[in-house]
């Protein structure tokens, strides 16, 4: 069984008593009484699974359908739940993995739950840790855009002196900055557009983002602030007061780190200065290498024109 969190949609109280006591070994259960009052939560942290009560909500199909047309949310495994007398839906409309009829529940949601779950991610792969999308994902998002030929802007993150941060206070502390730079990168990223943005996990410490070119830039620096405010907290006060750590470098030295930073590469893409996403990427990559060797949290920019 998965391990994270699932959200539930339902007014009815009995079916949501019940689900909270089966899937209570399957991670994280929340409680929704509509969809609509769900979204804020979804976005702030992508969960596992959706089961939506759709019986007698008139709005849950267009919901879902905003939902699932976003490239960060079409990965999200959604289950719907039906009343007895409700028809089955039709599949060639109804932006759902599977449905459970109310009856069904004891007997098998836990089956049902295991089998959404699977579905979605051999469709599309999920960085377990963050829950974005991954590898496949990124490369077909930079694709998508450059054979349409609509502009955009990618921003490459990486975090800096993470390893021995990791290296001192160990892997679990370390997730947990990976989920909090994630988490900060979607809501801020959300909260500037709606409109065709992506979010993804490249793997380890590297994020990237997609917006629109004139947004990119100030929802860095935005990152950037919110994330050097928010990470001397992950490290113990001893080492927050004098700011930096003790840990050795890859020959096994003793050295001191700096609190961590972040820094941010970004590529403007213009219609036809790119044919491919690997050259998007690696303009990316290159303006991150040149913001690392700051000192400080920063980004830097390649306007690349015709």
């Amino acid at each position: 069984m998965m391990h994270g969190s699932i959200l539930v949609v339902s007014s009815n109280t009995a079916i949501t008593d019940l689900l909270k006591k089966i899937l209570a070994g399957s991670g994280r259960v929340v409680v929704f009484s509509h969809l609509r009052s769900a979204f804020d939560d979804i976005y702030d942290d992508v969960p596992n699974l959706l089961i939506v009560d759709i019986h007698g909500d008139g709005e849950v199909l267009a919901l879902l359908n905003t939902l699932k047309e976003d490239p960060l949310f079409a990965h999200l495994p959604v289950l719907v739940l039906l009343a007895e007398d409700d028809p089955a839906p039709d599949w060639s409309t109804f932006p759902a993995e599977d449905y459970i009829r109310e009856e069904d529940l004891e007997k098998d949601i836990l089956s049902k739950v295991a089998l959404c779950q699977a579905r979605s991610e051999r469709i599309v792969e999920v960085n377990p840790l963050t829950r974005l999308p991954g590898n496949i994902s990124i490369n077909r998002q930079i694709q998508s855009r450059l054979d349409q030929g609509i502009p955009f802007a990618l921003a490459y993150a990486d975090l800096d002196y993470f390893k021995p941060f990791n290296d001192k206070y160990g892997f679990s502390r370390g997730d947990e900055v990976i989920k909090i730079t994630g988490r900060l990168m979607l809501n801020i990223v959300r909260n500037r557009s709606n409109r065709n943005v992506f979010i993804g996990h490249v793997g380890g410490d590297d994020f990237i983002c997609i917006m629109a070119p004139e947004l990119i830039e100030e929802t860095c620096q935005e990152l950037i602030d919110a994330f050097d405010q928010i990470v001397p907290s992950f490290y113990d006060p001893v080492d927050r007061e004098r700011d930096y750590i003790e840990s050795q470098d890859r020959e096994g030295r003793a050295r001191r780190y700096p609190i961590m930073g972040i820094s941010i590469g970004i590529a403007h893409v213009d219609q036809g200065t790119f044919t491919h996403y690997g050259e998007v990427t690696g303009v990316a990559s290159e303006m991150k290498s040149l913001a690392k060797k700051e000192a400080k949290s920063c980004f830097r920019v390649n306007r690349r024109r015709l």
